[in-house]
């Protein structure tokens, strides 16, 4: 189970973080801003790209969006979304709970300038039913991401 190799990550790293555990699954933005009574934003969703010969995961708001030409100018070239198996095998997290703690191997994580829209965001912790609330800026210096702009302007919210 994925979520015990976020639990010794934060056990090493960061031991005030607790992982919230929950019966209902939490496997996309929708279902886990229910759950956790947050804003889809607020969920920040870990995305697994291929860029080049390079994998990359990108951590963002839960409402953005990619936008393909900021991915290029950020990434060198054409990026690509993963598949499944490909994501599981390289992060050692389901789909649904790929989060960029505890991976099985090595990979560079960004970060979206669009998660600072919050004081508190919510990545999964290793599984479909499992998240943890962080401060973007620490959720950063954790994993050692970089700040990119990779996602489209966030819509204006309804008055």
């Amino acid at each position: 189970m994925t979520i015990e190799s976020v639990r010794r990550f934060f056990t090493q790293h960061a031991p005030d973080l607790d992982i919230l555990e929950l019966e209902q699954s939490t496997a996309t933005v929708a279902l886990a801003a229910e759950a956790h009574g947050v804003a889809p934003g607020q969920i920040a969703k870990t995305l697994s790209l291929r860029a080049g010969d390079a994998v990359v995961l990108v951590v963002a708001r839960g409402d953005a969006r990619l936008d393909n030409r900021k991915l290029k100018q950020a990434f060198g070239g054409r990026v690509k979304m993963l598949p499944a198996e490909e994501v599981a095998d390289l992060t050692g997290h389901p789909v649904g709970g790929v989060c960029p703690f505890g991976l099985a191997r090595p990979l560079p994580v960004y970060c979206d300038v669009s998660l600072r829209d919050f004081d508190v965001v919510m990545p999964a912790a290793g599984s479909t039913r499992s998240a943890v609330r962080i401060h973007p800026e620490r959720l950063a210096r954790l994993t050692g991401a970089s700040w990119v702009d990779v996602c489209q302007a966030a819509a204006p919210a309804d008055a």
